[in-house]
């Protein structure tokens, strides 16, 4: 989010790669995707990463890739940072959601030249502090972090230490929250539920019995219109205010999503680099996908169908 950390079913383990097709799973790590960078032939390999809206661009991606171009599409699961090497290698073709990397780009973009931006997604990513809205409601200082130590007590868990709980999905997510906690001197221990479905389910837990919580979330995601949240307040954002993991002070910036291609999938990937660079659509389309996928537990495959048979307005004008 300047760094991600997230939206879907968070399987992937940090440094792997699990290439997903009809044969079953191949560990990524030891070997590369027979489909990935394939000069001349048919063929795509898309890193999905591990929340629920890179799912809905990859499954939009991959039904056109195979439905209007004849393309064969294979996916690959990875986390944030090993994705860029999966790309830079030419083990994936295409990252379709990147909430911004810049060490990554710096490396392969600017000096290695083995990776190319794409351009953007179309969607604004924000990663922020969020209390239910039942709770702000109650309680509108809340949203100031000044007055956060205030609530500490109703916000402790049994996993918080006798502390309040700030609770975190992934470990694999880039998070400054550790650092924050500390900088801004607050009563709080970070948790981390282990993945973006098992906060999503704390989550919901918490709003079925009304019950205070203080979480580490973003925008955007279907699950706001599920469980209404307001988002507390922190120090404002300036460039380098985060340059020092350790000692970031400040809220995590605003970030326009963007995508990134394999250097040579770009100059030869034909058609489907083509569509995958015009791939470009809005929060709300990407939420409509999502919600499908996670809460109406359609197949990734049979939400794309949906979207794409009522948004055709949308994705013929992505066509070569």
């Amino acid at each position: 989010m300047r760094l991600r950390r997230p939206e879907s079913t968070a399987l992937a383990l940090a440094g792997t790669l699990v290439l997903l097709t009809g044969c079953g799973a191949a560990d990524m790590t030891k070997q590369a995707s027979p489909f990935a960078n394939a000069q001349s032939a048919k063929t795509v390999t898309l890193s999905v990463q591990s929340w629920v809206g890179a799912q809905a661009n990859v499954a939009v991606a991959r039904y056109l890739l195979e439905h209007e171009l004849g393309y064969r599409v294979d996916t690959v699961q990875v986390d944030e940072v090993p994705a860029w090497d999966a790309l830079s290698q030419g083990r994936v073709d295409a990252i379709l959601e990147d909430w911004g990397h810049p060490e990554q780009e710096q490396r392969y973009v600017q000096d290695k030249r083995t990776i190319v931006n794409g351009g953007g997604l179309g969607v604004t990513g924000h990663i922020g502090w969020f209390v239910p809205t039942y709770f702000a409601k109650a309680h509108p200082d809340v949203t100031d972090w000044k007055n956060l130590n205030k609530y500490a007590d109703q916000l402790r868990t049994p996993e918080s230490g006798g502390k309040g709980q700030l609770l975190d999905g992934s470990p694999s997510y880039v998070t400054n929250d550790k650092a924050l906690v500390t900088t801004l001197g607050l009563d709080y221990q970070v948790v981390f539920a282990g993945s973006e479905a098992a906060q999503i389910t704390q989550i919901q837990q918490f709003a079925k019995a009304k019950k205070p919580f203080l979480t580490y979330w973003y925008t955007p995601q279907w699950l706001f219109e599920r469980v209404p949240m307001t988002e507390v307040t922190l120090p404002a954002y300036e460039e380098g205010c985060d340059a020092d993991p350790a000692k970031v002070d400040c809220a995590y910036p605003v970030t326009p999503l963007q995508k990134y291609l394999n250097a040579d999938f770009a100059r030869a990937g034909g058609k489907a680099a083509e569509l995958l660079k015009n791939f470009e659509w809005t929060t709300e389309d990407q939420n409509q996908v999502s919600l499908m996928i996670a809460e109406q537990k359609l197949s990734p495959q049979e939400a794309a169908k949906r979207w794409v048979d009522s948004h055709p307005a949308v994705w013929r004008a992505w066509l070569p």
